[in-house]
């Protein structure tokens, strides 16, 4: 089973790998750690991450990039009207207000949706990573930034489940650092926390989140970040003053030609890199950059900070308004860790020195700490592996409030159930008392605007009756924020008391089942009189952490004889109707289809591709060996027949063989590898033949000599029976008469003539030689069983003093039948060791 945690950043994506060894991040086909966050389409086929961004240039208009800011958002959006003036692909609104992608895919106009899109790279993702696991991947765990809200983040989980993955956990990436920081860590204190700062300095975006440290415990207390600055900012700031210095000094209207924006956007880039770690005055150079004219420039670090001061100011602001919001004081945090792809830039670090008053820390790696706790929180959830107990305390970034209609007044009132910056998962019991059914909008009372829209969802209970005396019937809804920081009402249960007749009272004892909070108990935290109607909405509220408390009441209800009383209590579990912004069943299923169709297109083009360049390869690798290796193995007509057919070929690949099926050109690889096989083995065989013949001969010399040593009655042979030994003579000289037969023809035979013989059948004779003879050869010798133990004149065994006067007695009578078992055969050295 798969265990992998997936990083989708604005510019590159990283997937991490649980393994037993520990947590090691995976490479994709070009040997490179970071994928690009691109999707291309062609006229035949989809380009996904490297090649989507190395043809960007060429293929500018069909290329999507940054759609991780696009996605759960409305066109109209403010953020997202900001975000279309960098992207040189066309897009439109879609008739639910969503963003639309239009390119040109299979010569034909295609809009796609930002979910589409990012599934393509989720599909990119999983074979990636099913290429490296040789395993089908399906379990993950997906990062996403502390800011995104409930449409973003149901936005993603849909993308997912495309693309054929099933998400455990969406995960905050400041959560998914400070979880590959603190799991590791063997110092952690039991009592005092320890307060660490994560700053996230991403392409796009910064956050900056506080964590406190316990044994075993990872607890986040804040977040703050800016959606709206990254390290790209800081790129367009280089691009803004390159335009401004390349439009006086050679009079060019760049920003008129997205192609040189994205050329200049690209070497930017680059040189902000290298001024990170070089403090001198830096040059850019473009060749053909525009009208034919090439550009350069130079920029030093301590300009390039001059021209970035307003985007240093933001970053400073989000540090600071990280502070207020947490209430902590840098005397209270221990370290601050930096991570992110543009977390290098030294203004940055020194940020960091100048609000934390604490030197920033990079143990971590800045890249793929995101992805390298998403694939250590994926082991957490999943069965197959067993990971030592971590809390993780996680929050929600908005406060969440609640819009419903009061009873008798009918008008709107308002709730707010969860804070910015509440605990998750958590689940809210809240008690409403209806005479019938009633709807519950749910939004953010976010002030700011930062969300978009702000509404979640609204939630409509059904069913709701009044009681039989006509009053309003109590309803208790659970408000749940599971561990993906998705909110939805989970279940609505109605309260209805049952007067029990006198004589079932005894018998029965009235059987209650009981609440989480019992019936006469009020809440510690009531919002409102659980009264016989509240004027403005009859609620009150219970807090129930991590369903711990869901998880109780379910239990209390398969224990209906808990509780003596003379009333029964039933309770109705009631439907609820959500209307909330994601993918419909029906519309999941059929952009699945449409996923696995796209997919389907680009593996045959990708087979087909690679049929055609094995033809154009076989035509240009034989016609270069034909006059090099291959000369002399063949004939001067032969020589002509195949040059003249590999010149059709290759005329034909560029006109007609331009865009054929498969077949076609596997069908035209086999006729070529009929002309080109017959030479191509005659070369193989003259290569290995003399190694083949060296090899059989070696084998009959050896055969040979074991039969000259029987013959000569050494002992090495004496144990064996004189048939067998005929046995391995006859094979000898069948094997030998072959070898001599072929030995001289093909001492005589020409390169460019077919061998009489092949190395296959060489090999063959040798090894038929081999496992006849050998078995009889190989014959072990028979058992001597040990001499009897020596005993003294008395019976009793020898001392050692005695054995060794023995031996020595022994091995002087020894040496004259040694002696002379030396000068004759083996044999008669046996029978004077008998004698004696």
């Amino acid at each position: 089973m798969s265990v992998i945690g997936i990083d989708i950043g604005n510019e590159n994506c990283y997937i991490a790998v649980a393994r037993a060894g520990g947590i090691e991040t995976i490479a994709n086909e070009y040997s490179q750690r970071s994928t690009p966050t691109y999707v291309a389409f062609g006229e035949k086929t989809r380009d996904l991450g490297v090649t989507a961004k190395n043809k960007q240039i060429t293929n500018l208009k069909n290329t999507i990039f940054s759609f991780k800011r696009l996605i759960g958002r409305k066109y109209k959006d403010p953020v997202i009207q900001q975000e279309l003036q960098y992207v040189p692909f066309q897009t439109c609104e879609l008739p639910n207000g969503e963003v639309g992608l239009q390119v040109n895919y299979l010569q034909e106009q295609h809009v796609f949706t930002v979910p589409q899109v990012m599934a393509m790279m989720f599909t990119k993702l999983k074979e990636i990573s099913e290429s490296n696991l040789k395993i089908k991947v399906q379990d993950c765990v997906v990062s996403v930034p502390v800011y995104y809200t409930d449409v973003e983040r149901r936005a993603i989980l849909d993308s997912a489940e495309i693309a054929g993955l099933n998400v455990l956990r969406l995960m905050n990436e400041p959560t998914a650092v400070a979880l590959a920081y603190g799991f590791y860590k063997q110092d952690l204190p039991e009592d005092k926390p320890k307060n660490v700062v994560f700053v996230d300095l991403g392409n796009s975006s910064i956050q900056a989140t506080a964590c406190a440290f316990t044994k075993g415990k990872l607890k986040i207390l804040g977040s703050a970040w800016n959606r709206n600055l990254g390290g790209r900012d800081f790129d367009n700031t280089l691009v803004r003053h390159f335009v401004e210095d390349f439009n006086q000094r050679y009079k060019l209207d760049i920003l008129s030609n997205r192609r040189a924006v994205i050329r200049l956007l690209q070497e930017c880039e680059k040189l902000k890199k290298q001024m990170s770690a070089n403090s001198l005055e830096l040059p850019i150079n473009i060749e053909c950059f525009m009208e034919d004219k090439d550009v350069s420039g130079r920029m030093k670090r301590e300009t390039f900070e001059k021209l970035s001061a307003n985007l240093l100011q933001l970053i400073e602001y989000t540090l600071v308004k990280l502070l207020r919001d947490t209430g902590l004081k840098t005397e209270d945090i221990d370290s601050v860790q930096v991570v992110g792809g543009s977390s290098r830039i030294p203004a940055f670090k020194s940020l960091i020195q100048k609000v934390f008053g604490k030197e920033p820390s990079t143990t971590l790696n800045q890249d793929e700490a995101v992805a390298r706790g998403c694939a250590l929180q994926c082991a957490m959830l999943s069965p197959t592996f067993k990971v030592r107990d971590f809390s993780i305390t996680d929050i929600q970034p908005y406060p969440i409030k609640i819009v419903y209609k009061a009873v008798k007044t009918e008008e709107e009132s308002e709730t707010e159930i969860f804070p910015a910056f509440h605990a998750v998962p958590y689940t809210r019991l809240l008690t409403f008392f209806r005479t019938e059914p009633f709807t519950l909008d749910v939004l953010y009372s976010d002030k700011t605007g930062s969300v978009g829209v702000p509404k979640i969802g609204t939630f409509t209970v059904m069913n709701v009756t009044p009681t039989p005396e006509g009053e309003s019937s109590k309803v208790k809804v659970k408000a749940r924020i599971n561990i993906h920081g998705i909110f939805s009402i989970s279940s609505a249960t109605m309260v209805e008391k049952v007067t029990a007749a006198p004589n079932e009272q005894e018998n029965a004892q009235t059987s209650e089942i009981s609440n989480s909070v019992p019936e006469n108990k009020k809440s510690e935290d009531a919002m409102e009189s659980d009264n016989a109607g509240p004027p403005n909405g009859d609620i009150s509220s219970e807090e129930m952490n991590d369903g711990k408390s869901s998880e109780k009441q379910d239990n209390d209800k398969k224990e209906p004889e808990q509780k003596k009383s003379k009333n029964q209590v039933k309770y109705i579990d009631l439907p609820i109707k959500s209307e909330v912004p994601s993918l419909t069943k029906d519309t999941l299923n059929l952009l699945i289809e449409k996923e696995s169709k796209m997919i389907q297109q680009d593996k045959m083009e990708k087979e087909k591709a690679d049929a055609k360049n094995a033809v154009e390869e076989y035509v240009y690798e034989f016609r270069g060996k034909l006059g090099e290796e291959l000369e002399k193995f063949v004939t001067d007509q032969e020589r002509d027949d195949i040059r003249q057919y590999l010149d059709e070929t290759e005329n034909w690949l560029y006109d007609e063989g331009e865009d054929q099926q498969k077949s076609v050109y596997v069908e035209r690889l086999n006729k070529l590898k009929k002309h080109g096989d017959p030479v191509m083995f005659r070369y193989s065989e003259w290569e290995q033949r003399p190694g083949a013949m060296n090899a059989l001969g070696s084998s009959l010399q050896m055969v040979h000599k074991a039969l000259q040593s029987y013959e000569t009655k050494e002992e090495t042979y004496a144990h064996i029976e004189k048939e067998d030994m005929m046995k391995v003579k006859s094979i000898w000289e069948q094997k030998e008469q072959w070898y001599g037969q072929y030995l001289h023809s093909l001492a005589n035979l020409q390169p460019y003539q077919n061998p009489p013989v092949t190395v296959s059948q060489i090999m063959k004779e040798r090894e038929d030689l081999e496992r006849q003879v050998y078995p009889i050869l190989n014959k072990p010798k028979p058992k001597v069983e040990p001499p009897p133990e020596d005993k003294n004149v008395n019976g009793q065994p020898q001392t050692d003093s005695e054995m060794q006067d023995t031996n020595n007695t022994s091995e002087k009578a020894d040496k004259p039948a040694q002696q002379s078992g030396e000068k004759g055969s083996n044999a008669g050295h046996s029978e004077n060791m008998e004698t004696n």
